[in-house]
């Protein structure tokens, strides 16, 4: 039986060369040894010996390679002709693209330097506005790449312009938050969400950043108008909604004795999510989201998972209107 070789149909894998030098050097070799290396046989490097078809012979080196090589010229040759009708068909259609020349793209970016690059370049030519979303990460920023940003974003507050962020509520007391917001000076402001979307900075309403794998070491900077304006826009809906943290922080209203962080896990509890679905939408450890469960069973006198979901559907605490923290 043959063995499968896993190279090209013109290669010459190691065993194909040891077995043509033997049969070079002895004049043939068994038909049995071409299972060792089949690609000889596909070749045409060696044929079946007419007088013995026990046995195989070897073709010249010379007119082998001179056949491979006349193979190798007509390919070459007919993507040239390939190359001259593409090239032939697109000519006349260039000279239409003049108005298409200046359309926004979207480009990939690949590593951290790169990307931190990048919305550096971006920041350093505008005094406007910059929208961000940061969602809650348990991955903490090096030192030295906190300060940079640190910088780059007081560099965009002294020449006039304005940042608002939004965070996870989880987000609201980190330290390394609050110490960022201590530091800056200048119009911006953070405020905070229950859920956020992905990370996401916007830049003038023109530009726009986003991950493009999970550990965000790809990013697609967007540049299209209408996609831009979508990511605006709803990052303005979300800003709406949101509770503010800096500079003037509110206190959750508490109605009914349940808070707004226990009225977002009565929703997820009611569409049927699991404790640790529940913690990783709200940015949580799945400790803290029990103490939250528990103290909402606790509110509204469940004894149970079942019955808890049946009480809040019940008690209408997701149709009251008020401030999400």
């Amino acid at each position: 039986m043959r063995e499968a070789h896993a190279h090209g149909a013109e290669e010459l894998c190691e065993a194909g060369l040891d077995l043509y030098t033997r049969a070079l050097r002895e004049g043939r070799v068994s038909c049995s040894a071409e299972d060792t290396a089949p690609c000889l046989v596909d070749l045409g490097l060696l044929q079946p010996d007419v007088s013995d078809l026990r046995w195989l012979r070897p073709i010249a080196p010379a007119f082998a390679l001179h056949r491979l090589l006349r193979g190798v010229a007509e390919r070459i040759a007919d993507e040239r002709r390939r190359e001259e009708r593409l090239a032939a068909t697109f000519e006349p259609l260039v000279g239409m693209s003049g108005a298409l020349a200046e359309t926004p793209t979207i480009r990939v970016l690949s590593g951290l330097d790169r990307i931190g690059e990048a919305i550096q370049l971006t920041l350093s030519g505008t005094s406007g506005e910059m929208l961000t979303i940061q969602p809650h990460t348990h991955h903490i920023p090096a030192a030295d790449i906190f300060a940079e940003a640190l910088v780059r974003d007081q560099a965009l507050l002294d020449r006039g312009g304005r940042i608002r962020t939004l965070y996870q509520h989880t987000q609201r007391h980190a330290p390394s938050i609050l110490a960022r917001y201590e530091r800056l000076h200048g119009d911006v402001e953070a405020r905070t969400l229950d859920e956020v979307t992905q990370r996401l900075i916007v830049v003038d309403r023109e530009i726009a950043f986003i991950p493009a794998n999970q550990d965000r070491t790809l990013a697609l900077e967007i540049r299209h108008p209408a996609i831009v304006g979508f990511l605006a826009t709803a990052f303005d809906r979300l800003w709406r909604l949101a509770t503010p943290m800096y500079p003037r922080a509110v206190p959750p209203p508490s109605p009914d004795g349940i808070t707004p962080r226990q009225r977002a896990i009565a929703g997820l509890l009611v569409e049927g999510h699991t404790d640790a679905v529940i913690a990783d939408r709200l940015g949580m450890n799945i400790r803290t989201a029990r103490v939250h469960i528990a103290k909402l069973a606790a509110t509204l006198g469940s004894e149970s998972r079942a019955q808890l979901g049946y009480l809040i559907a019940e008690s209408g605490i997701l149709k009251q209107e008020g401030v999400t923290e």
